[in-house]
């Protein structure tokens, strides 16, 4: 999309709180336990894998946005 000279486009960002930041990072890691826990019972490592990670980059983004 084009923009006017001298004009801004919009800035998504801008509109981002934390607390929604947090939120999201509190949803992946629910959600990266399912995946883990489902995982384990069909015994499909690649969503037992992909759980874990989700996880542990939710929590990772988690303790970043705290410092």
């Amino acid at each position: 999309m084009r923009y006017k000279e001298g004009e801004e486009g919009l800035r998504l960002a801008n509109h981002a709180s934390d607390d929604m930041f947090i939120g999201t990072s509190i949803y992946g890691f629910i959600l990266g336990l399912g995946f883990i826990f489902a995982g384990l019972k069909v015994k499909q490592r690649w969503l037992t894998f992909w759980g874990a990670a989700l996880s542990l980059a939710s929590v990772a983004s988690w303790f970043a946005m705290m410092q």
